[in-house]
């Protein structure tokens, strides 16, 4: 399910950049803060759902995808760059998880362990004080 991000949904401005470059950090705005309202996007409802669950720390509160993009010089390159980040964040959440099947442990497994349990239990009670 390959579902395309509407680039009129995303808001993208020119920041000042971090880091070292000297004069051309302080003078040039060529990062770019990308802002796109989930909730109010017009993506299936089922993705919305999915990517406000994310634990994200870049989703604000209000369902809000903040994203900065710096690492390029060029802010055509670091407005291509955001975009692509948006959209291989959907993408990652278009994908269904595989449902995931219970097992148990086989009954040899569970003999190996409580064997081994046995075992240390009585080297360690070997440990103890000896009595005469």
């Amino acid at each position: 399910m390959s579902t395309t991000v509407d680039p009129g949904e995303v808001e993208l401005s020119a920041i000042r950049a971090q880091g070292p470059g000297g004069q051309n950090v302080n003078k040039v705005s060529c990062a770019v803060h990308l802002r796109f309202d989930i909730a109010a996007s017009s993506l299936p409802q089922a993705l919305k759902e999915r990517l406000l669950a994310l634990s994200d720390r870049r989703i604000t509160q209000d369902g809000v995808l903040v994203l900065k993009a710096q690492r390029s010089r060029s802010l055509e390159q670091n407005k291509e760059d955001a975009l692509r980040r948006l959209q291989e964040l959907v993408d990652s959440v278009a994908e269904l998880p595989a449902p995931r099947r219970p097992t148990r442990p086989t009954r040899s497994s569970q003999r190996k362990r409580m064997d081994a349990k046995t075992t240390r239990g009585q080297t360690k009670a070997l440990r103890g004080k000896v009595s005469e």
